[in-house]
């Protein structure tokens, strides 16, 4: 047990990220705080309108999906320890605003709409710069676990931060959640001033680089150079468009369906929260790059849950099965993630880890407002079903694509039951006892690293598709291949 325990958060030992994840967690805890509180007020300004919740969601996304790529370039360009004091001080003044506003009683929709999207603004840089930044704490022996542990940190946050966003409004107003989010932003200012920067991983004493030689053509390039990352990129592009709108479905179950309270909604949020938390943890032991199978296995799993959320006949039986959903969205996202984090040459992380934020942030201008009006239209449970219908056909497309590209096929046991990819790599398994089995026996070897495959399409490699196989093996990253994306 101990053992365990010094496996799951060994990311900790290292100074610097320790007080980069104490940071996050209370700013988390106050953003989840804000973002419960935000979405009960758009409904009580507009009375209960589905469509307006979209549009303040889209909003505030879509500078995310317009900047995205610049925030990465400034992240491959500057000091992002310098960055992420810029981005907080930002976060933290635009939620006092509100927060003032609403609280003197003069607070109108479009106030919300104006401070949703210079939030985006805010959010397009900062996120991409704190993706890029975690390699920087622990280096790559420690990423996999760093990144588990962040979002157990995101989803700790989002357990306890609705619930008590809910009693918050109920007990002393809205305009005060939005103040109580503000001044949560001072203990990640702090935390990152406080690090050391001789402690991290990463060239010393280096100015800025020029901006002509980091060009988001060139992350474009390189992406498009690697069939193992376009694969997630591609596969988040299309569930997180349809499938990760949770903020304004739970929010409209909860008002619209089952005519609760903030509280009451705050807990739908919570109970997916436990789960998604379960699933961070999951993933902490893990120390190589997750296969492909892995991503693909975490998306079927969680769009076959969204769709039973849809179905679900009551607020007891919606909230019970959120906590599994929640678990295989944050598994399938994190997988996803660190597929992508991992397979990345540091040269280039900030770009691709700006495209994966925009293809999993700033596709919700996109997707909000298409929720928003199926909710309007067709109701909640619609919405959310749909989605995760959708979700459900686009990753067992992806399986099919990735079985025929690499010559795999699925093959079933009944003793014991079992499914396997081709005939050595078990997928899941449905004798498992506990989600940790299930999952485990899901972290299989790649399939295109059997030597029988790779020796059968050697003849058609290019140095670009070695480099992509070295990479999957997460064995080392090569200075290399992060010239074979590279525009002239």
């Amino acid at each position: 047990m101990q053992a365990r325990w010094k496996t799951t958060f060994r990311a900790l030992a290292v100074r610097n990220f320790r007080l980069f994840a104490t940071g996050q967690l209370i700013s988390l805890l106050g953003g989840w705080i804000q973002i419960t509180a935000q979405d009960w007020l758009v409904l009580s300004l507009t009375h209960n309108s589905p469509t307006a919740l979209g549009f303040v969601t889209a909003l505030q996304f879509t500078p995310v999906l317009l900047l995205s790529l610049y925030g990465g370039k400034l992240a491959d360009r500057f000091d992002k320890r310098r960055l992420l004091i810029i981005a907080n001080s930002g976060y933290m003044v635009l939620a006092l605003i509100m927060g003032i506003l609403v609280v003197s009683g003069s607070v109108e929709v479009w106030h919300v709409f104006v401070f949703a999207a210079s939030y985006g603004v805010v959010n397009s840089m900062e996120t991409p710069t704190r993706q890029a930044f975690v390699s920087e704490m622990v280096g790559r022996e420690l990423l996999p676990n760093a990144l588990a542990l962040s979002a157990a940190t995101f989803n700790s946050a989002r357990i306890l931060g609705p619930a008590v966003g809910g009693l918050t409004i109920a007990l002393l107003g809205t305009g005060t959640a939005f103040i109580v989010n503000g001044v949560t932003f001072i203990a990640p200012i702090i935390a990152i001033s406080r690090m050391v920067p001789s402690q991290l991983f990463r060239k010393q004493n280096v100015g800025p680089v020029a901006a002509d030689d980091v060009k988001i053509i060139d992350g474009l390039r390189y992406v498009r150079s690697r069939a193992d990352l376009m694969m997630p990129i591609v596969l988040m592009l299309i569930i997180g468009m349809v499938a990760f709108n949770f903020q304004i479905t739970l929010a409209l179950m909860a008002k619209n369906v089952f005519h609760t309270s903030a509280d009451k909604f705050g807990l739908l949020t919570t109970a997916l929260a436990i789960g998604a938390l379960a699933g961070a943890f999951a993933g902490s032991a893990r120390k190589g790059r997750p296969s492909a199978w892995l991503v693909l296995f975490a998306g079927i799993a969680f769009s076959a849950l969204e769709i039973a959320v849809g179905f679900a006949p009551s607020f007891v039986a919606t909230a019970i099965i959120l906590v599994p959903t929640g678990f295989f969205m944050i598994f399938f996202a994190q997988a996803t993630n660190q597929r992508v984090q991992i397979g990345t040459s540091s040269a280039f992380r900030g770009r691709v880890m700006a495209l994966y934020v925009l293809v999993f942030l700033g596709t919700t201008p996109i997707g909000a407002p298409l929720v928003g009006w199926v909710a309007e239209a067709f109701g909640p449970r619609t919405a959310i079903w749909l989605g995760g219908l959708i979700a459900l056909v686009t990753a067992l497309t992806v399986l099919a694509y990735e079985l025929r590209r690499t010559g795999g096929r699925l093959q079933v046991s009944l003793r014991p039951p079992r499914i396997y990819v081709s005939d050595e790599t078990p997928v899941a398994s449905i004798e498992a006892v506990t989600l940790p089995d299930a999952v485990a026996m899901a972290e299989a070897e790649p399939l295109e690293l059997q030597p029988i495959i790779v020796a059968r399409e050697a003849t058609d490699l290019d140095a670009t598709d070695l480099g992509s196989r070295d990479l999957d093996s997460g064995d080392l990253e090569s200075d290399e291949l992060a010239g074979a994306g590279r525009g002239a």
